[in-house]
C-alpha cells in the first residue's frame, strides 16, 4: 500500500503539471493566435469569456461524475481530452471558431482535468495523513513556466501554433495514458457519493466558495495588472514591467512548495489567514509605491502570502465528505475560478473613477476579509487529514514519502 500511494503522489504530480503545461502553450500562443484570426485585444478579452465559461460548465458537470465513477477514470480521460482540446485554437482560423475552441479547451482542462486530479490529490492527502495539496499546486505553476520556454523556443524558430500545439497534443495524450495506471482506485462504492451529490450542498463549502472567490480573485487581478501598474503608473520600460508578474510568480510557485510544511506544522487556518494578511500588506506596499523597487517586492510579497491559501481550500472541500469530494471541489474551484475572471474585470472598470494603483485596494479588501474568516478551515496546529484506509482494511502509512 506504501507503494501504491507513492505510485498515486507521483501520478498526482504528472497530471497537474501536465495541466499547467497544456494551458500554458495556449497562453504563450496568443499574440500569434490573435493576430492570425485578426481579432484585436477587445475581441480577444470576449473570447477568453468563453474560456471562463466552458472552465465551469465543465467543472459542474466533472464534479458528480468524480464521485461516481472515481477519480482513476476521469482524470486519464480529462487529461487526454485537454491535450486533444489545445490543437483547437491553433486551427481557428477566426474569431467564431476560436470561440467555440476556447469553450471546448475551458471544459476539458479547467473541467474534465482539474476537478479530477483535485479530487484524486486529496485520496492522496488522505493516505498520506498529512498535508501535500500545495506541492501539486506548485507543479502546475511550473508546467505553466515549462509552457513559456518551449513556447518561445518554437515561436523563435518559426514554428507555426498549430504544428507545435499538435505535438504537444500527442505528448500530452501519451503522458495522460502513461500515467495513469499509478492512480489509486477509489477508496468506497460511489453511488453513495452519486446520492449525496443531488442533495443541498453544505453552508461550509458555499463559504469555502466565497474564500476562493476572493484569494483568486486577486490572483487574476496579479496576472492581468501587474505589468501594467508598472508601465501606466510607474512608467517602468516594457521589460521592467514584465518582472512584476514574473516576481508574483515566482514567489507564489516556491511558496507553494514551502506551504504543506507550514500547514502541518500550524494548521490550515493559519496559513490562510496569516497567508491573506501578509498578502494584504503586500499589495498595499505595491499599490502606494511610487518607486519600481519597492513596488516589484510588493508584488513579491503578494504572490508569496496567497500562494498556500488556494489549496488549503480546495483541500478542505474535498476532504468535507468523502463520497462527495468532486462535487464539493467542483464548487470551490468553479465559484473561485469566476472570481480569477471577474477580478480583472472589476480593475477595469474602477479604472474609469480612480487612478489604477488605487482600484488594488479591492484585492486588499478580499485578502483582509478572508484573513477574518479563516477560521472556517477549523484546523488545529499540527492537525492532518485522517489516513486512508485500503481494500484489506489497514490504514495507509501516513509517512511513507
Amino acid at each position: 500500500m506504501v507503494r501504491t500511494l507513492r505510485a498515486g503522489r507521483m501520478a498526482t504530480f504528472v497530471y497537474f503539471g501536465l495541466s499547467g503545461f497544456l494551458l500554458g502553450m495556449w497562453v504563450v500562443h496568443i499574440p500569434s493566435i490573435e493576430h492570425r484570426t485578426g481579432i484585436d485585444h477587445a475581441a480577444l478579452g470576449r473570447l477568453l469569456l468563453l474560456l471562463g465559461a466552458g472552465s465551469f460548465a465543465g467543472m459542474q458537470a466533472i464534479g458528480p461524475l468524480t464521485d461516481r465513477f472515481g477519480a482513476r477514470r476521469v482524470v486519464p480521460a480529462g487529461a487526454v481530452l485537454s491535450s486533444v482540446a489545445v490543437v483547437g485554437p491553433g486551427l481557428a482560423p477566426n474569431a467564431w471558431t476560436l470561440g467555440a475552441a476556447l469553450a471546448v479547451l475551458g471544459a476539458c482542462n479547467g473541467g474534465g482535468l482539474n476537478v479530477g486530479m483535485n479530487a484524486h490529490a486529496v485520496q492522496v492527502e488522505r493516505g498520506y495523513g498529512r498535508p501535500v495539496m500545495s506541492a501539486f499546486h506548485a507543479t502546475y505553476s511550473i508546467g505553466g513556466v515549462l509552457a513559456s520556454l518551449v513556447g518561445a523556443a518554437t515561436l523563435s524558430a518559426g514554428v507555426r501554433p498549430a504544428v507545435t500545439l499538435a505535438a504537444v497534443a500527442v505528448l500530452g495524450a501519451a503522458v495522460a495514458v502513461a500515467a495513469a495506471p499509478a492512480l489509486l482506485p477509489p477508496e468506497r462504492a460511489r453511488e453513495a457519493g452519486a446520492a449525496r451529490a443531488r442533495r443541498r450542498v453544505p453552508w461550509r463549502i458555499w463559504a469555502l466558495a466565497a474564500l476562493a472567490l476572493m484569494i483568486m480573485l486577486c490572483e487574476g487581478v496579479a496576472n492581468d495588472w501587474s505589468a501594467l501598474h508598472l508601465r501606466r503608473v510607474l512608467d517602468a520600460s516594457p521589460g521592467t514591467a514584465a518582472l512584476a508578474y514574473g516576481a508574483f510568480a515566482t514567489t507564489m510557485t516556491i511558496g507553494r512548495l514551502l506551504a504543506d510544511r507550514v500547514a502541518a506544522r500550524l494548521g490550515a487556518a493559519a496559513v490562510l489567514r496569516y497567508g491573506a494578511s501578509v498578502a494584504a500588506l503586500g499589495m498595499t506596499a505595491a499599490a502606494l509605491s511610487p518607486w519600481i523597487a519597492p513596488a516589484l517586492a510588493g508584488w513579491a510579497v503578494f504572490g508569496a502570502g496567497l500562494s498556500g491559501c488556494v489549496p488549503q481550500l480546495f483541500s478542505a472541500a474535498g476532504h468535507a465528505d468523502r463520497d462527495a469530494a468532486g462535487v464539493n471541489v467542483s464548487r470551490v474551484a468553479g465559484i473561485g475560478y469566476l472570481g480569477m475572471l471577474a477580478g480583472p474585470a472589476a480593475i477595469g472598470a474602477l479604472t474609469g473613477a480612480m487612478p489604477l494603483n488605487l482600484t488594488f485596494f479591492l484585492p486588499v479588501a478580499c485578502c483582509v476579509a478572508a484573513a477574518a474568516a479563516a477560521g472556517i478551515l477549523r484546523t488545529r496546529p499540527g492537525a492532518v487529514p485522517e489516513p486512508a484506509v485500503d481494500a484489506a482494511g489497514g490504514r495507509a502509512e501516513g509517512r511513507c514519502g
